[in-house]
């Protein structure tokens, strides 16, 4: 059975955020996800999360003002310390908290810095970021977002996220397939999971168009969850979508998905 995580970002806005790993428990997870912990300390995060009995399975690393704009400064050559200062703060809370997987958000890249310098750039970051999480055990990711939602951004494809992968010479850097970001992009959703399979250590959903949960879309989920079982995927699926309705309506595929799997063995 595939194995799904809450994530605490999309979901439960309305509430502050150590409140809602107790609301993801309630609506019967005991995996999540988030993109930003350091709104709260770390020892407050673990807390909330061994309160709950729960785990962490992946987060961000700091990505810049985000209110701003900001979507992540590896890219950026000027900002070497405070990337720096970013990958120590992750690995704090990674140790807190046992996460074992840190993504890294490259960034969008301005029109007056060179696409070429900007990846010579991306890829010394990945390199050091991934040597500070290797010490502990832990995966650097790399996600491709798709240029619609956020033009300019660097890492456009999971072709050029596994790129920047194998480039870095890190055996602790991996790609975070993200299904939505794939079908806005190029889609080939199974075909693309099935080549990049043995590179894909964390994996993200939601439907199109809307980025609500499965069903709300064009997206086959069915077709999905076949595959990613037959290839006998182990980790995590990140729920990264703006649930539409309450738990009971935006979880029905869920509790669906566990129904099937359970009468099917």
């Amino acid at each position: 059975m595939l194995k799904f995580a809450a994530n605490l970002t999309m979901w439960y806005p309305e509430r502050p955020f150590l409140e809602r790993f107790a609301r993801a428990k309630l609506a019967g997870f005991d995996a999540v996800e988030f993109m930003f912990p350091y709104e709260a300390s770390a020892d407050r995060v673990r807390e909330a999360i061994k309160e709950q009995e729960q785990m962490a399975v992946l987060f961000n690393l700091p990505a810049g003002d985000w209110a701003r704009g900001e979507r992540g400064v590896a890219l950026f050559p000027e900002r070497a310390d405070e990337f720096m200062r970013g990958v120590d703060q992750a690995v704090a809370y990674a140790n807190a908290i046992d996460c074992p997987r840190i993504n890294c958000l490259a960034g969008i890249c301005p029109p007056n810095l060179p696409r070429e310098v900007a990846w010579q750039t991306l890829i010394e970051r990945v390199r050091y970021a991934a040597d500070a999480l290797a010490a502990d055990g832990r995966t650097l990711l790399i996600e491709a977002i798709n240029h619609f939602d956020i033009p300019r951004f660097l890492v456009r494809t999971v072709d050029e996220a596994l790129m920047l992968a194998e480039v870095s010479g890190r055996d602790n850097v991996r790609v975070q397939y993200d299904v939505y970001h794939q079908q806005r992009t190029q889609g080939e959703l199974i075909g693309t999971f099935r080549r990049l399979k043995d590179h894909i250590s964390h994996i993200q959903i939601a439907d199109n168009p809307g980025r609500h949960q499965p069903g709300t879309g064009e997206i086959n989920f069915a077709n999905l969850w076949r595959a990613f079982e037959e290839a006998q995927y182990s980790g995590y699926i990140g729920l990264e979508y703006l649930p539409s309705g309450d738990d009971a309506e935006h979880l029905a595929w869920w509790h669906n998905y566990q129904d099937i799997a359970a009468r099917t063995g």
